[in-house]
């Protein structure tokens, strides 16, 4: 029996390795060579929907374990809050219940609507718990209106209020916008009217 040298291969078995090798090397620098050429498609801003043009938010101390709640009127609609999460206009996003089920610490509640209805928007506020028994509780509001998605938001109003006692309700602002979502300042006002009572359309 012979042994094998290795040196001592046939001509053709050599070539279809030399062949093979050689495709395989190619198709390795094919790669290399496209890989930075490779993107995935771009998403258009257009194609994406805007998640509200009015914007209302409210936000108070991060150190006081209460819970605010924002309740919203849109022109034709019923009050949204806590309860009432969803109406045809504004929808509740974000219930902050305090450090109650949170992992943040941020106390921060927000409203967004579906289109701008032209009219009268009311926004209230509720004490509705205060574990920290921290007084008074100072609550900011904010209203910002977001007409075209390739523009952000444009805050039109900033309001603070000092809450002092549970179950105190208050209407921080009412105000009206145009068919444009402009701010018609004339009618900004803070005159009281209850959204917790009021009746769903």
């Amino acid at each position: 029996m012979q042994a094998l040298d290795p040196l001592d291969d046939d001509a053709a078995a050599t070539v279809f390795r030399d062949v093979i090798l050689l495709a395989l090397l190619g198709f390795v620098a094919l790669v290399i060579l496209l890989l930075p050429h490779v993107n995935p498609p771009e998403v258009k801003n257009a194609d994406l929907l805007t998640p509200g043009n009015v914007i209302i938010e409210i936000k108070w101390p991060e150190h006081i374990d209460a819970d605010v709640d924002l309740w919203v009127k849109a022109p034709g609609d019923g009050p949204v809050g806590w309860s009432q999460r969803g109406g045809s206009i504004f929808d509740l996003l974000r219930d902050d219940l305090g450090y109650m089920n949170d992992l943040t610490s941020a106390n921060h509640e927000m409203a967004y609507s579906r289109g701008v209805p032209e009219g009268e928007y009311i926004v209230n506020v509720h004490m509705y718990r205060n574990e920290t028994e921290v007084w008074p509780v100072p609550v900011w509001i904010i209203v910002s209106v977001k007409m075209d998605i390739d523009k952000p938001a444009r805050q039109i109003l900033l309001r603070k209020i000092e809450l002092v006692r549970i179950d105190q309700e208050e209407t921080v602002v009412r105000f009206e916008l145009n068919e444009a979502g402009g701010l018609l300042p004339q009618t900004v006002h803070d005159l009281f009217k209850t959204l917790l009572d009021s009746e769903r359309l």
